[in-house]
């Protein structure tokens, strides 16, 4: 995993970096007990995950070194994964940083009906030698799974999240597999979860076999610290179809988004705190550097897509965000929901939103041509007449929908000028509206607006985008 602080070694793609710190005084450092040999906290029974659409996961690392348990933002997350315990070689763990944190996490979570891992691992500096060497020796690898047992069980956790960066095709690969299979029925069995963290995509991917696939409730696909600009839409979309493409299922396929930049590690929060318009760009320049990121329209556009397409959005890192109406974790449950309680599957004809006409200039109706429901038909303003070419939902996941499809940017166009038509839904971004306080429809990807053809008033008058200006034939009354 990625995180704030300064990097040592060669910048490899996708990672999480651990911490290594002196541990807190109270840390409990975990020997190759056996199952049971650990006594366990009093602890309540594990709530249920939070409810998202279709079972949409909204997974964020938590590090142990930075942030407060209290200022996460539990009712918006499904999952919480606690960043890191560290392996040795001989399968024993060392200490636990910061203890008292995990229990308010796991506390707090679960009141709100989160669930909460360990996640064991990160980058730490490239050094996976503990990892190796557990996972190659039969009586190493059981001492570590038991030891893992002793701690879900210790902290009334809800799983562990396998943080191996990066097991390497051939051998390593092979003992990674071996170890998620001991893993996968030791958590299973108990009704815990297991999930793991892998490299966005590459040959180094390989060494993730795709038995793995099997063993794990999901993976955590760190779509970060590569492409150019860092974690753009159209690289971190290919990391997923990659990882899918080698036979993930879908929904296990959860996509990671970076709260930070590259190439500083600027937290989102601080070039937000910099700057409040740094919230709505994915680069912005900071001592004569460009430093990339994602901001609140690329983090809505990855969400929309995965609704669709993949099992969720997992974030490193909780502590980097922003708060308020610049936070990417509400960004990211809002989208999925639409800012109410789910109701609907988001990739239905009726995603759970307000429905009727929606007017623009001289009081026209957007309207379906010839009320045709075939891709590729004409969007455009006519007199309101009540038809349901006339009707659309206005969906929690930012789509305008009609008579079962899309309101739709023609092959997904920037330019001024692009036609706006009706098409199936597919959760790209060519196919999300934002209203604006100033009565525009905006959509992100374009960041253009919502535009009558000409200005006019015309009946067929077909509708585009084009540079957001708020004039009268760029402003529309909703549901």
């Amino acid at each position: 995993m990625s995180s704030s602080q300064p990097e040592s070694g060669a910048a490899r793609p996708g990672r999480h970096r651990a911490r290594r710190s002196a541990f807190a005084a109270g840390a409990i450092a975990l020997a190759t007990a056996a199952v049971g040999g650990i006594v366990a906290l009093a602890s309540q029974p594990a709530a249920d995950a939070a409810t998202l659409p279709n079972g949409f996961k909204s997974v964020g690392y938590m590090p142990s070194w930075a942030g407060s348990a209290n200022a996460i933002q539990y009712s918006k997350l499904t999952h919480i994964n606690y960043a890191f315990v560290l392996p040795n070689s001989n399968g024993s763990l060392q200490g636990l940083d910061n203890p008292s944190k995990l229990q308010s996490i796991v506390s707090l979570g679960h009141a709100a009906g989160v669930k909460v891992s360990i996640a064991v691992g990160g980058w730490n500096d490239g050094n996976d030698s503990g990892f190796e060497g557990l996972a190659g020796n039969a009586t190493a690898r059981t001492a570590f799974v038991n030891n893992i047992v002793n701690l879900v069980n210790q902290y009334n956790l809800d799983g562990v999240d396998i943080d191996w960066e990066y097991p390497d095709p051939g051998t390593s690969g092979n003992n990674y597999t071996a170890l998620m299979s001991q893993l996968s029925t030791a958590m299973h069995s108990r009704g815990k979860l297991l999930t793991a963290a892998v490299v966005s995509e590459g040959g180094t991917a390989n060494g993730v076999q795709p038995a793995v696939f099997g063993y794990v409730d999901w993976l955590n696909i760190m779509a970060y610290d590569g492409g150019s600009p860092h974690a753009n839409y159209d690289w971190s979309i290919a990391a997923v179809n990659f990882w899918k493409g080698r036979g993930l299922p879908a929904s296990k396929a959860v996509l990671g988004v970076p709260f930070y930049s590259r190439p500083g590690y600027f937290t989102y929060v601080d070039l937000v705190n910099r700057d409040p318009a740094n919230a709505n760009r994915d680069c912005t320049t900071i001592n004569g550097v460009q430093e990339c990121y994602n901001g609140l329209p690329t983090i809505r556009r990855k969400t929309t897509w995965a609704m669709a397409n993949a099992g969720g959005i997992m974030n490193w890192e909780l502590s980097q965000d922003a708060s308020g109406a610049n936070s990417l974790v509400s960004a990211i449950y809002t989208t999925a929901t639409g800012g109410t309680q789910p109701t609907n599957n988001p990739t239905t004809n009726n995603p759970g939103g307000r429905t009727g006409r929606i007017t623009g200039i001289a009081g026209k109706c957007v309207d379906v041509a010839a009320a045709s429901t075939a891709n590729g038909t004409a969007v455009q303003i006519y007199t309101c007449n009540g038809t349901n070419a006339q009707t659309w939902t206005v969906g929690g996941d930012g789509t305008l929908r009609a008579l079962g499809k899309c309101m739709d940017v023609t092959s997904a166009g920037t330019a001024n000028g692009t036609k706006i038509q009706l098409w199936d839904c597919n959760g790209s971004g060519a196919q999300v509206w934002q209203a604006q306080s100033n009565g525009t429809l905006l959509n992100p990807v374009s960041n253009k607006c919502l535009d009558v053809t000409g200005n006019v008033s015309t009946d067929g008058a077909r509708l585009q985008i084009w540079d957001c200006f708020a004039g009268a034939n760029q402003r529309w009354v909703l549901p």
